[in-house]
């Protein structure tokens, strides 16, 4: 049941076989005949011309019976020929027609093309399983003092926050009237009164009221001393003036039916001192409401989980700055993914950082990698992560950086060569040891933002303080479908659409057209992605599924 571990460091094969003599002898001999031709590939013989006979060839002259291989071979062959004329949506899924046993991997760049990839190394994630890696290894934020400003929205409380004091702080009219003073002692409210104070919503000194006087009242004013409750205006008739003629000498109130009590508000009866006004895990939003009532008890500063600062950079030799004057030559692409993505950071209430174009080469990667990890806590990348000879990514942060690839592949569409990875102890310009993430994304555009929304969104909530029993991510909802939809045979797909509410109060998603994932224009207007699952065949128009939002809603 055992198996030999082969490797090659710089010009030297390494083997490891397993530890009982039956099963050193048998693996060692499952592999003896192939040695000479690995040894030769070591030493740096050209590959072209080793295999320019082909496999045959080559199991032949080391003896090999290739009977089962020629088996398997047709069987496999039988099979990729069957799926490659398979397609989904407005393109043609690529697939490769060969078996992975039968390909060498590598992953040391400096080796070239001939070294390289041949079939990824990083096991195929679920998206469930590739957030839950994420979350994971998401450091637990640090938290610090900030003040109760507009500063504030976007941040995640990181303690219970308690009222100092009462709101409202005095006893407070909650209309336009009269101040009066009733009770069972006191003769009827009904009846001419003189007026003798005013009390308006400012601050001062008001005079006591007595038994029989009443004061002039506006909404939100604080009652005289004595006062019991306040009559509307409309209960009242003014009965004399002041010789000016400008303000109210008497006023007749209307009724005897005005109770001990009415139409104030009583201190602390909107919040009392001590009341805890706000729970830690909770988000400041931008409605106002948690930042209204903050200022509300006289809250100078709160206690918050510090947000991380983010950092996009994007990657390839043709890649050039979207603004760039002139027309583009042969293989230049312009930009799309840098903007789109930061557009993205910021609108999620992130500070992020325009780290420029990093080129292919090795050296180049590492150092703008590095000087991103100095300015940066999260680091978003995008291209450099597929099977070319230029996707320098995840060889760069592993061998270089000391990072870990938690995942290299995800079942998903579009997406599936994205990968996460972290560089723990990274000394910050302060010296202090703190770990960084890496969000390498796919260079498509479609798969840029799609993966940035699905991965790197629940992690930059979660760093900023958000409770592991609250939900990350966008907010799903369920949808009826526009038109049909086809399914993916192999992979969970992430259709982008418009969702709009209607007048009965269903929502409603329209595709956005293609989608392949270089087509920049699927994101036009995209308010949400179809949460679709692999398998065969489609959903029919005006089922319900399952979706993301990314934005708001249209209206009717």
């Amino acid at each position: 049941m055992s198996r030999p571990v082969a490797g090659v460091r710089n010009r030297t094969i390494i083997v490891t076989l397993p530890g009982s003599p039956k099963g050193a002898k048998e693996n060692l001999l499952s592999i003896l005949k192939q040695l000479p031709h690995a040894c030769k590939q070591a030493a740096g013989e050209d590959s072209r011309t080793a295999h320019a006979g082909g496999v045959k060839a080559l199991e032949k002259a080391a003896g090999i019976d290739n009977l089962a291989s020629s088996s398997n071979h047709s069987h496999q062959h039988a099979h990729a020929h069957h799926h490659s004329h398979h397609s989904h949506g407005d393109h043609t899924i690529p697939r490769a027609h060969t078996d992975p046993v039968d390909r060498p991997i590598s992953n040391d760049p400096t080796e070239g093309p001939t070294r390289r990839y041949r079939e990824s190394p990083y096991p195929m994630k679920t998206v469930d399983e590739a957030l839950r890696l994420v979350l994971d290894n998401t450091p637990t934020p640090k938290a610090t003092k900030i003040p109760v400003d507009g500063n504030l929205v976007g941040h995640v409380l990181a303690e219970d926050v308690q009222a100092d004091e009462p709101v409202p702080a005095f006893r407070a009219s909650i209309v336009d009237g009269y101040a009066i003073i009733v009770g069972k002692d006191v003769p009827s409210s009904k009846g001419t009164f003189p007026v003798v104070s005013v009390s308006h919503a400012a601050p001062g000194d008001i005079p006591a009221l007595e038994i029989g006087q009443i004061a002039r009242i506006t909404t939100g004013a604080p009652l005289p001393p004595k006062a019991t409750s306040v009559v509307m205006v409309e209960d009242t008739m003014i009965r004399s003036v002041t010789e000016s003629g400008r303000e109210e000498q008497e006023v007749e109130i209307l009724t005897d039916e005005v109770k001990e009590g009415e139409n104030v508000r009583e201190v602390g009866s909107d919040v009392k001192a001590g009341d805890i006004i706000l729970r830690k895990g909770e988000e400041i939003s931008a409605t106002g409401g948690e930042l209204g009532l903050l200022a509300s008890v006289g809250k100078k500063e709160v206690l918050v989980y510090q947000k991380p600062i983010i950092g996009v950079l994007s990657t390839g030799d043709e890649i050039v700055e979207h603004n760039r004057p002139g027309a583009l030559r042969l293989g230049e692409v312009r930009d799309t993914n840098r903007p789109t993505i930061m557009a993205a950071v910021t609108g999620w209430r992130f500070k992020v950082l325009d780290l420029g174009i990093a080129k292919d080469k090795q050296a180049s990667l590492e150092q703008s990698l590095r000087d991103a990890m100095r300015r940066a806590d999260i680091i978003i990348t995008t291209g450099g992560v597929s099977m070319g000879e230029l996707d320098l990514l995840k060889p760069t942060v592993e061998r270089s950086l000391g990072g870990t690839v938690h995942f290299g592949r995800v079942s998903m569409k579009p997406g599936k060569p994205t990968t996460f990875a972290t560089v723990p102890g990274f000394k910050t310009n302060a010296g202090d040891r703190e770990t960084r993430l890496i969000f390498s994304l796919p260079g498509n555009p479609a798969s840029a933002i799609v993966t940035a929304h699905l991965f790197v969104l629940p992690s930059l909530q979660r760093a900023c303080g958000v409770s592991s029993n609250r939900p990350v991510g966008l907010p799903r909802v369920a949808v009826l479908l526009d038109q049909d939809v086809g399914l993916d045979p192999k992979r969970a797909e992430f259709h982008r659409v418009v969702v709009s509410v209607g007048r009965d109060g269903v929502l409603r998603a329209a595709s956005t057209g293609g989608q392949r994932s270089s087509r920049v224009g699927s994101l036009k207007s995209a308010n949400g992605l179809l949460c679709l699952p692999a398998g065969e065949g489609r959903i029919k128009k005006g089922e319900r599924v399952e979706a993301l939002l990314m934005g708001g809603l249209l209206g009717f």
